[in-house]
């Protein structure tokens, strides 16, 4: 697991801080211009697994890249260039502080906490009498923001984000908007290759001159999770798990191990065989969700082929 890129410590021309994020390493530059390397760390529940997940990185900024592409006509976004298959580069925003999560299906944390005998997620109702995996009526949208303490997603109304001011009424009435076409389009997308966008979340910013664009990453299996659509009814009636590419499977895998992030629980040991196994998932996804061959990036020495790229990219 050495050919697996889990930490940078570049120095890029007119370099002007670092951001390290649980996933993202985030350099910014002079002129509002960012490089965001995707590296091949693995988050769950908040927590970043000690192990890197081979082609993880360029898995994610490929797909990141194309759904980008494939929404560019309804949602403007931040993205200006793929100098190589770990990073994408474009322009510097102002990041509002809240995620746009949109759900059509009760799964995961929604599914989590309706199996706890809630029925109001960020402030929506969810109707009684849906079993995990059901679609719901019609999408919710339950926004989650940024813990004041750690790192932690919390969930939040939009009726407390406007009260607080996190976000103004006008500029989250464009947010909600973006949200749906987006969550449409991918639907779209999913659906052409025989896939369920179950649920999936997005996150916006504000450029200098005061334009709200998409930012981070959509549609990966890190921000979405999908199911696969042929078979869907079938184990919903028999009451079966439903088939899935998305970062569920680790959790699920992780809770199988007595592990959620809570404090005092000890990260169970993911073998080489197990993480080889993640990152076929991710490969699988890629497959799936483009419709084309994943094509393996050389990872013999994947800091010098980053720091060459970014570089002739910048000249």
């Amino acid at each position: 697991m050495s050919n697996t890129i889990i930490k940078t410590d570049f120095n890029f021309p007119s370099q002007t801080s670092v951001y390290k994020g649980k996933v993202r390493d985030v350099y910014t530059l002079k002129d509002n211009k960012l490089i965001i390397v995707a590296t091949d760390r693995l988050s769950a529940f908040d927590v970043v697994m000690p192990k890197g997940i081979p082609y993880k990185g360029q898995i994610l900024n490929q797909i990141a890249t194309k759904m980008m592409e494939a929404t560019s006509d309804l949602v403007p976004n931040w993205l200006e260039a793929t100098p190589d298959p770990n990073v994408a580069a474009g322009q510097a925003c102002e990041p509002f502080k809240v995620e746009m999560v949109i759900r059509g299906y009760l799964a995961g944390h929604a599914a989590r906490e309706y199996k706890g005998g809630k029925r109001m997620l960020c402030g929506v109702e969810m109707p009684n009498g849906l079993n995990e995996n059901d679609k719901f009526p019609e999408p919710i949208i339950t926004p989650a923001t940024k813990a004041e303490q750690g790192d932690h997603d919390e969930d939040i109304s939009k009726a407390e984000i406007l009260k607080q001011g996190i976000v103004s009424k006008e500029d989250y009435e464009v947010l909600e908007k973006y949200t749906w076409d987006l969550f449409q389009r991918g639907s779209e997308i999913a659906a052409k290759r025989g896939l369920i966008l179950v649920d999936t979340k997005y996150e916006f910013g504000k450029t200098a001159d005061g334009k709200i664009v998409l930012i981070d990453e959509i549609h990966t299996p890190d921000s979405s999770r999908y199911f696969y659509a042929d078979g869907y009814q079938e184990r919903q009636d028999n009451g079966e798990s439903q088939k899935q590419l998305s970062k569920e499977f680790v959790r699920q895998w992780l809770i199988e191990n007595d592990f959620q992030g809570k404090e005092g629980q000890i990260l169970p040991e993911m073998s080489d065989d197990y993480i080889n196994s993640v990152s076929e998932r991710y490969i699988e996804l890629y497959e799936k969700i483009t419709g084309e061959a994943f094509v393996k990036s050389d990872i013999n020495n994947i800091q010098q082929r980053i720091e060459e790229n970014v570089l002739d990219y910048l000249k």
